[in-house]
């Protein structure tokens, strides 16, 4: 969410971001904003005269009454002000509530290096990085080869959970614990802190870390009357909220964690989901990296992560490329943000597997996460990246380091955490 203060005090800044983001409707917004902002701060000030002019009354009545003196006028004029007090809060509270409508929907100032473009096919690359393989035979499809090789079953999961869900089975399940610990083993040698975060969130610190429009195309509720959960679509969110309403000591940043948990996402979209793959599901594992930091840190920390992301698919010796997201795909939350897409040979394409943000104060205005700075307290700044979401990472080892006879390689950097296993899927073909 965007402060306040700076819409007041920039609104021409706001609407010419939102021409970048070909947003037009929401350029009227802003000026009705602003009429109402004013009018709300009017109506604050009338609120407080009257308050104030009730209890001035009644100081003088208390003072005639002693004295003895007639109290009629003014006890008829303290009557009317309880209603006249009370319209003016609905009033207030009219305005609030279009006032956070308004500032709930307005996305994030997007950063100066972002590419002006409509969709995703305007995101601009950046580099490219890895040796991708010889194609010298025709690739399975990655969800029908594990099936084949008894390592993953779509067919089960789905007549017991539905389509979108898969079993991962012996060696495969083993590289996918094994992915989860080379990341984490990575980052926490870099100084970031393990966390397992709950696995729901209530929906007003959901609020806080996301687009609304997600509560309806990405997070699942948890059903009952008096329930008020949903189940996390990233650790990135649970993260961002372990702060909520906290100040925090200059000293004490930048904050950098690791996340650790399972994903569950509705997939509503253009794009659907693997009915038999690994690549857009309902339910995975991620690994996640956030930072909490000093504002004029933060663009010196989003390259971090994405180089962090970088060293992980580098290591695995899985050819991607990093492309800068466009205007007109990057969001409201995120105010710059890179993609780390792998390789995919069987498509010949990048697919993204990693999506690195910079969201500046976007949601810490929204969690109220402030940092002491000097007398002031100002809001600070928040990054998140995924580190390897694993069913991503796995689809491209699958594809990358398929062999001819349809056993699959195993990275070198993921031996030693799969028992010195080499090769997968050999003997079941």
């Amino acid at each position: 969410m965007l402060d306040i203060r700076l819409i007041r005090d920039n609104p021409n800044i706001i609407k010419e971001d939102l021409k970048k983001r070909q947003d037009l409707e929401k350029i009227k917004w802003v000026d009705d904003l602003l009429l109402k902002d004013k009018e709300y701060k009017t109506l604050l000030q009338l609120n407080q005269d009257l308050r104030h002019k009730r209890n001035k009354i009644t100081e003088e009545i208390n003072k005639l009454r002693k004295q003895g003196k007639d109290i009629k006028d003014k006890v008829k004029e303290a009557k009317e002000l309880p209603e006249n007090i009370k319209d003016v809060d609905e009033k207030i509270n009219q305005l609030q509530e279009k006032i956070r409508y308004y500032l709930m929907r307005l996305p994030n100032i997007l950063d100066k290096s972002v590419p002006v473009g409509k969709d995703d096919s305007e995101n601009k690359e950046i580099r490219k990085e890895g040796k991708k393989p010889k194609q010298e035979f025709k690739l399975m499809p990655h969800g029908e080869l594990i099936e084949k090789l008894g390592l993953a079953d779509f067919e089960q999961a789905s007549k017991v959970a539905g389509k979108g869900f898969y079993y991962l089975i012996g060696d495969l399940a083993l590289m996918e614990q094994a992915l989860q610990r080379f990341a984490i083993d990575f980052l926490t040698k870099n100084k970031y802190k393990l966390v397992e975060p709950p696995l729901m969130l209530r929906k007003k610190p959901y609020e806080g870390v996301t687009d609304l429009a997600d509560f309806e195309t990405m997070m699942y509720k948890v059903e009952g009357e008096n329930e008020d959960l949903y189940l996390i679509a990233t650790s990135e969110h649970p993260i961002g909220a372990m702060l909520m309403n906290k100040l925090l000591d200059p000293s004490q940043m930048p904050l950098k964690y690791i996340g650790v948990s399972p994903c569950f996402r509705k997939e509503i979209g253009s794009h659907g989901i693997d009915e038999r793959g690994l690549f857009r599901v309902h339910q995975f594992n991620k690994i996640e990296q956030f930072i909490f930091c000093k504002p004029e840190d933060s663009e010196k920390f989003h390259e971090e992560l994405i180089k962090n992301a970088e060293q992980l698919f580098q290591k695995l010796k899985l050819p991607y490329r990093i492309v800068n997201i466009c205007t007109g795909d990057i969001g409201i939350v995120a105010a710059k943000k890179y993609d780390l897409e792998v390789w995919m040979p069987r498509e010949k394409a990048y697919k993204e597997a990693v999506s690195c943000s910079n969201c500046t104060s976007y949601q810490a205005v929204r969690l109220n996460i402030r940092y002491k700075d000097g007398e002031n307290k100002e809001y600070i700044h928040t990054l998140n990246s995924t580190a390897i979401a694993t069913g991503r990472a796995l689809r491209a080892i699958i594809e990358n380091y398929q062999q001819k006879d349809g056993s699959i390689k195993v990275p070198a950097v993921l031996q030693p955490y799969m028992n010195g296993i080499k090769v997968i899927g050999k003997k079941e073909v």
